[in-house]
């Protein structure tokens, strides 16, 4: 039991709930390309905290759940606190970049958050492996990289509603903040580390060339 994990699912649990019941509440602190551009950055922060639904909710608390300890284990408690928060700001700085233009661009959730936990658990425990819909199990490392590349079909394709931005950008936050709490990480884990760098950079190159 940890209460700085604890204290961060019961703060979603809250904050999302308030969200559930009180919609001019949702609509005040939710992701907003248009509010954020002109002046109303706390959404970058406060969007992390609200949810669409109760499954949305669960799905992203559960996945903390699991995968949380292995971070605080390894890196400790400021460590985590760190990649959580540094991974939702990477979410939201990405999704800005990608979305500037399109003023009417919202989103919610601790996806970005979320996702940063996990690949800096990855990263530190790469063998682990992650059941997909309970029924297929993959090393984490593999999971990864397939995530990342989905991510960026979903970003190319544009044909749903997931936030594909967000959680790529939280992947780049947990992925480079762990690489600088713990640098042994690059001798230890060496090709693990080069896997999981090979989709940002293809996600950026893309960016580049104009095909994302």
């Amino acid at each position: 039991m940890n209460f700085i994990l604890i204290g961060i699912i019961v703060a979603n649990i809250l904050i999302s709930y308030q969200g559930f019941n009180d919609y001019n509440f949702f609509r005040k602190f939710e992701f907003h390309v248009g509010s954020i551009r002109s002046g109303e950055q706390l959404r970058m922060l406060s969007s992390g905290f609200l949810h669409v639904d109760l499954m949305h909710l669960a799905f992203n608390m559960l996945t903390l759940w699991f995968f949380a300890p292995d971070v605080i284990a390894n890196l400790g408690n400021f460590s985590f606190v760190l990649i959580y928060f540094g991974s939702l700001i990477f979410g939201s700085l990405l999704t800005m970049v990608f979305h500037k233009d399109d003023y009417s661009y919202r989103a919610v959730g601790a996806s970005g958050a979320v996702t940063g936990v996990l690949y800096s658990a990855i990263l530190l425990n790469p063998d682990r492996e992650i059941g997909l819909y309970f029924l297929i199990w993959l090393p984490g490392y593999i999971f990864g990289i397939l995530y990342l590349l989905y991510s960026i079909y979903g970003m190319k394709a544009k044909n749903d509603n997931i936030g594909h931005t967000a959680h790529f950008g939280g992947a780049i936050g947990g992925y480079v903040i762990t690489l600088i709490k713990d640098p042994s990480l690059f001798t230890d884990h060496t090709f693990v580390v080069i896997l999981l760098l090979i989709p940002i950079l293809i996600l950026f190159a893309m960016a580049k060339m104009g095909k994302i």
